[in-house]
């Protein structure tokens, strides 16, 4: 993935360390919408089989191995093309936008985060791409707190 105006602050290597993890993969009645189309099921069916109601929101379960269901090593996410807008976010989190030091730790978890981008540089590309990929979030009953933005 590439920032906004061809500066490159982020670049996938789907290596899967957001992908791992219980509960945090929310999934909105948008993301549903999509998800289900791209597996080409009803959306009752996602949310029996793949998902689990945590803290009150609809979210993606994990395998035994701590990864999303969806996650395969080598080949990384199985519904890429209808994957949740928190997975279509990252790195883009409030936290890693507002504040300097998450910005710091995210880079020690995540590879794909440039080491020398400057928090500033990647605030800016960051509201922009979730401005222009329209995954902002406003309704913290439903989507992911990590994308309603102040």
């Amino acid at each position: 993935m590439t920032a906004v105006n061809g500066e490159s602050v982020f670049n996938c290597r789907m290596c899967g360390h957001c992908c791992e993890g219980r509960g945090g993969i929310v999934v909105s009645p948008t993301d549903m919408t999509r998800l289900a189309a791209h597996m080409q099921l009803p959306p009752e069916q996602v949310a029996d089989q793949y998902c689990e109601r945590i803290g009150g929101k609809l979210k993606i379960r994990c395998g035994e191995d701590g990864y999303c269901v969806f996650f395969h090593q080598g080949s990384g996410c199985g519904v890429h093309e209808g994957k949740p807008s928190i997975c279509r976010a990252w790195p883009f989190f409030r936290g890693n936008i507002e504040d300097a030091a998450s910005l710091a730790m995210a880079k020690e978890f995540c590879p794909g985060i440039e080491p020398d981008a400057k928090h500033a540089q990647f605030a800016r590309e960051g509201r922009e791409y979730l401005q222009e990929n329209g995954l902002l979030a406003s309704d913290p009953s439903c989507e992911a707190n990590a994308l309603i933005l102040k």
